[in-house]
């Protein structure tokens, strides 16, 4: 199939051939062929259908509120089938035994990672990831330009990594209840105090904040943090226990991030430094974010052992964490067209930068 096109049925009427049929539908008589082997052109029969390539001007993704992990995956499969050209892979499963989903677009040497919902009630990070990768997708085919920028270029010289949904268990416990647990209802109503409303809920489905586990000054977290399992902030009983952390954590020993952007919620604020380890070029490209996004840059913060703090520490790369929008977590929907224009500039300049 044709990047960009999705194929619609069409039924031969009379005095058709292929070239009236390619010229009314504005597509090349050789799409047809393609798509339809074993056509004889010479020989069309009056009501058979047939396939034809249709361009895709608009975005197929569009119901991105309350953003469960059946409507992801529903989503990678149609995008897959339209923009061949992205790379999808499963790169570890959550505890549940949910795909964890790395996608890549690009070509290019310079290879910039973005991911979110490493909290469960902070959904609405993936519908931002979402809507951007559907928009680049489109720009790519469409050729048209994103806030005056044309796309290809930035295609040919960086590969983007994304990992739109990094707890897929937690998101859906927040959006659908406690029956998304499964096997962990039970635990995670005791973990909750028996309340039905898991708005609050950040941790993965077994109590553990995934953004907590890395050894990245764990031991600070731990003194200060929940002792057992909890909605949010329990670091676990080690480091590095839980399959999702795990996952991310693999995922950039395997890489050669030059960047990670890490999205959460809330406070229009990005972090990007850590105990004095980011490289001087953190500096300039937070500036940036800064400038087309109307964030506030904040270098340290007292929290520790996030995947942007491990990333720092083990790699001297340019790490950041962006908290979207302000309010109360899980942010209302009403708000997703603001932060996703505030947002939009950020994750075009990871191309350019």
């Amino acid at each position: 199939m044709l990047p960009g096109y999705r194929t619609i049925t069409y039924s031969i009427q009379p005095n058709d051939s292929l070239w009236t049929i390619a010229i009314t539908n504005n597509i090349p008589v050789d799409s047809i062929a393609l798509l339809n082997p074993t056509i004889q052109p010479m020989n069309l029969q009056i009501g058979k259908t047939i396939l034809l390539p249709e361009k895709v001007r608009s975005a197929i993704i569009t119901d991105l509120n309350k953003y469960t992990y059946e409507k992801f995956q529903q989503d990678l499969h149609n995008l897959q089938a339209i923009y061949p050209f992205m790379f999808q892979q499963s790169i570890g499963k959550s505890v549940m035994g949910k795909e964890i989903v790395e996608l890549q677009i690009g070509r290019g040497s310079n290879d910039v990672h973005l991911n979110g919902s490493f909290h469960g009630n902070e959904w609405i990070t993936t519908s931002v990831i979402m809507k951007f990768i559907n928009e680049y997708a489109l720009s790519l085919t469409n050729h048209n330009p994103i806030r005056g920028r044309f796309t290809l270029p930035l295609y040919q010289t960086t590969q983007l990594s994304v990992v739109p949904m990094v707890n897929p268990d937690g998101v859906n416990l927040v959006i659908n209840g406690a029956k998304a647990a499964g096997d962990y209802e039970t635990k995670v109503l005791e973990m909750n105090h028996q309340n039905t409303n898991f708005s609050n809920w950040k941790a993965n489905i077994k109590g553990v904040d995934l953004n907590k586990q890395y050894p990245a000054r764990w031991e600070t977290e731990v003194e200060r943090k929940p002792t057992s399992p909890q909605p949010r902030d329990f670091p676990g009983y080690e480091p590095m226990t839980e399959p999702e952390a795990i996952t991310m954590a693999d995922l950039a020993n395997e890489r050669n991030f030059s960047i990670v952007n890490a999205l959460h919620t809330q406070g229009e604020e990005i972090y990007w430094g850590f105990e004095g380890l980011e490289p001087p070029e953190s500096e300039q490209i937070v500036n940036e974010y800064a400038r087309v996004s109307g964030y506030l840059p904040v270098q340290y913060i007292d929290s520790y052992a996030g995947y942007r703090d491990w990333f720092i520490q083990e790699f001297r790369k340019p790490g950041f964490t962006i908290e979207l929008g302000t309010g109360v977590n899980p942010l209302p929907f009403e708000q997703f067209p603001e932060i996703y224009e505030e947002t939009l500039g950020i994750l075009l300049a990871n191309l350019y930068l």
